[in-house]
């Protein structure tokens, strides 16, 4: 497959913007006492549109089939986004580097068009995560970092979403709390984070970071790479696209 066609399907799913949250594993419940919860939406219709003349009297929440008082409603206008590009620059990235990188620039020029509403940064990982570019809505910035890395080293994914959830530098949106997108590029394996699949999954939802993961393997080919990737996306609302379905 072309480098740029795959961006088609990943581009209609950051712009339609799924926000629902898919069904979680069940679990034994834990019950705390909250004031407060906050819960983003975005409907579309059957065709992928928007659907953004709602009010609260057309959603319906349920607690354990309960259904729960909606305190406060607002339709978000303008809401920023800021786009988080996770580079895998481990030794296995090495064979298509040169074939993902193109797109990623692509991408990056696609999702970062100059409007201060969209922002982004670049957080690179082998051995250990790096972050290359701080929040900018400067798209070159981010670009000209991309076109002179060379893959070399082992995998930190883990730490790597770590650290696009914690540093305050890249999750700051005030006044308007901004919605947060990771995009991972790679493979999706691990063999040098301090943290686990479990708690980077955890801490994402807990941010209500959205992750999409681009794998530099072919559909089908399973490991535990692709395990990962798929439950980074399916249980943060994004998908995985595989761009080199085709090649193999």
């Amino acid at each position: 497959m072309p480098p740029r066609l795959w961006l088609l399907p990943l581009l209609a799913s950051l712009l339609a913007a799924q926000a629902e949250r898919p069904a979680q594993p069940e679990q034994q419940p834990i019950r705390v006492q909250v004031n407060e919860v906050v819960v983003p939406v975005t409907v579309t219709d059957e065709k992928g549109a928007f659907v953004s003349n709602l009010e609260a009297s057309d959603f319906l929440i349920l607690d354990e089939g309960r259904p729960q008082k909606i305190v406060y409603f607002s339709r978000e206008q303008g809401q920023p986004v800021v786009v988080g590009f996770l580079l895998d620059m481990s030794n296995t990235t090495r064979l298509h580097w040169k074939t993902f990188q193109e797109a990623v620039l692509e991408l990056v020029w696609t999702l970062l068009p100059g409007d201060k509403k969209f922002s982004g940064y670049l957080i690179t990982y082998s051995n250990e995560p790096e972050l290359l570019v701080d929040t900018t809505h400067d798209s070159e910035k981010i670009v000209e970092k991309i076109r002179k890395l060379k893959p070399g080293g082992g995998a930190a994914l883990f730490d790597a979403i770590w650290m696009a959830c914690t540093r305050r530098s890249l999750i700051q949106g005030e006044p308007i709390e901004p919605r947060r997108i990771l995009i991972i590029v790679g493979d999706g394996n691990d063999n040098a984070s301090k943290h686990n699949l479990e708690e980077v999954l955890e801490l994402a939802q807990r941010n209500m970071v959205t992750i999409y993961g681009v794998s530099t393997v072919a559909f089908g080919f399973t490991s535990e790479g692709e395990k990962n990737l798929k439950r980074l996306a399916e249980e943060t609302g994004g998908r995985v696209e595989y761009p080199l379905q085709g090649v193999y």
